[in-house]
């Protein structure tokens, strides 16, 4: 898969994949954009103090990484699992300028998560673990778990653009491995999301989008 390198408007890079036309972010902030949706509207909203994150597409390790920084902060321990069919090179990675914009010292930390070994927990920091599969979600039966998590990232590409990570039985298995009370949130905010989060067994809200989209979801399993 060809990748172009892209400055977003919060000056931090997003990828552009010409084949699909389709960014890995908002082009009005990669940052901002995966701190809205992602930290803020879900991990934040996760009152534990022991939390299993599921992430739904790897891509530039950005959320992983603002996970990562959160965990350090708040001194949760976080253990995250991310799904991923495509894993971006290396080469490419060290080019992100994530680390230098959020926190000049962590930089080596951002690359510890894409040289992290696939298909077993690697341990970046005292308080953040890493798990990345390579798996092909769009078949959700290929994913076996014993865990319930607690925040679920669905940051799959568009649903014009990958329909076929945007389907009933993705949510419905997404449900199963929830843990009571766990938080799913999506940048997407289509009618016929909400609908099958619903159908699946979540309550569902709209909440303010990041920049430049007027809206997001929210699901819980309560």
């Amino acid at each position: 898969m060809n990748i172009e390198f892209e400055i977003t408007k919060d000056g931090s890079h997003t990828l552009f994949v010409p084949e699909l036309n389709e960014h890995y972010h908002s082009t009005h902030g990669a940052i901002q954009e995966s701190m809205h949706v992602f930290i803020d509207a879900g991990l934040r909203h996760c009152t534990k103090s022991e939390i299993k994150v599921l992430e739904i597409g790897f891509g530039t390790g950005l959320n992983a990484f603002l996970t990562l920084l959160e965990a350090e902060k708040t001194s949760k321990k976080i253990d995250f699992t991310s799904l991923e069919l495509y894993p971006i090179p290396l080469v490419d990675t060290k080019k992100l300028n994530y680390a230098e914009l959020m926190d000049t010292s962590a930089k080596n930390v951002f690359n510890e998560l894409h040289k992290a070994d696939w298909g077993k927990w690697n341990q970046i920091t005292l308080y953040f673990s890493l798990l990345k599969l390579k798996t092909d979600f769009s078949n959700p039966s290929n994913f076996h778990t014993e865990s319930k998590y607690d925040v679920i990232f669905f940051d799959a590409f568009a649903p014009d653009k990958q329909p076929e990570m945007w389907t009933q039985d993705i949510f419905d298995k997404i449900y199963s491995i929830s843990a009571e009370n766990g938080i799913l949130t999506t940048y997407c905010a289509k009618g016929v999301v909400r609908r099958m989060l619903q159908t699946a067994g979540f309550s569902v809200e709209r909440l303010s989008g990041p920049p430049g989209k007027r809206e997001m979801l929210r699901a819980e399993k309560r």
